[in-house]
């Protein structure tokens, strides 16, 4: 039995773990027990052939196989049984045992490895189906984003055609005297009134006094007005002393440093701002200077 291990396969490189081992030597048993019967039933056959001892024990009791020299012979003589049990275990005829073997080791084996690459292969489409499904719902969801995004470019490119439309309007109705700065719309006036008037005129042109949120703007109007003369701006405390308000309503606090040096000071009810070349100023609302409307193009 050892023989035909060596000759025929090397348990080592066929199998690669334990549980394949056990199931080779579970296969090589039961190979062996069915060889141990064949074996046993070919010597029972073999002891029942016809028996040669008659013959031998007729030439045995010869006279000439008495002498010495026949007994010699005859114990020399090359015994069949041996030779036959000899034959018996050659590799030929362990041949066909030993391929089925073979085969039914590689069988297993490929079908071990099959099914572990077929379960592998489910994992993997598995995974990808889920990846698949994943991405679907990531299309659709930017899609969904895509289309938002495309309905707000749209309200958006309505509502600024709308503002242009309205600005061109606004142009239109304010081109005499008016100028354009940024997102408003500035008229100096060429006659003079009082703070109170000013204003009314203002806003019955949808305007109102101007009202100066930063540095930029303080630039303009000095630019406009020429640097000289003074104008009513939409500045004053007359609700409450030293709290001083836009026409608005919004606090002045931003741009308090627009004041010209000394002021506001207070004197003798000056409770209206006006804005000349060195800065604001607070004079009293019933006298008569220009004044500036403003008008918010997106108001």
């Amino acid at each position: 039995m050892s023989g035909i291990v060596n000759d025929g396969m090397d348990k080592g490189s066929i199998m690669d773990s334990e549980d394949r081992t056990e199931s080779i030597v579970d296969i090589y048993a039961s190979a062996e027990a069915v060889r141990d019967m064949k074996h046993k039933k070919e010597t029972e056959d073999f002891n029942t052939e016809e028996p040669r001892t008659p013959r031998h024990r007729e030439d045995f009791n010869t006279e000439e196989c008495q002498t010495p020299r026949h007994r010699e012979d005859f114990n020399t003589e090359e015994p069949r049984t041996p030779r036959h049990t000899e034959d018996f275990n050659t590799e030929e005829c362990q041949t066909p045992q030993h391929t089925v073997i073979v085969l039914c080791v590689l069988i297993y084996t490929k079908s071990t490895n099959y099914a572990q690459e077929r379960q592998q292969l489910q994992t993997k489409i598995n995974n990808l189906t889920e990846e698949r499904k994943q991405l679907l719902t990531n299309n659709m969801n930017l899609t969904q984003e895509r289309q938002q995004l495309q309905t707000k470019i749209t309200n958006l490119t309505e509502e600024r055609d709308q503002l242009k439309s309205e600005r061109k309007d606004l142009l239109k109705k304010f081109a005499d005297g008016w100028k354009c700065h940024q997102s408003s719309l500035y008229f100096i006036s060429s006659e003079t009134k009082n703070w109170n008037e000013s204003r009314r005129y203002c806003r019955e042109r949808e305007t109102d006094l101007i009202i100066i949120n930063n540095t930029e703007e303080q630039d303009f109007v000095g630019n406009i007005s020429g640097g000289s003369g003074h104008f009513w701006i939409g500045l004053t405390d007359i609700e409450e002393e030293g709290r001083w308000k836009w026409v608005d309503g919004s606090n002045s606090s931003i741009t308090s440093g627009f004041w010209a040096s000394g002021e506001p000071n207070s004197k003798g009810n000056e409770d209206c701002a006006l804005n000349y070349s060195p800065g604001w100023a607070d004079f009293p609302c019933d006298y008569m200077f220009k004044w500036i409307c403003e008008k918010n193009i997106f108001k």
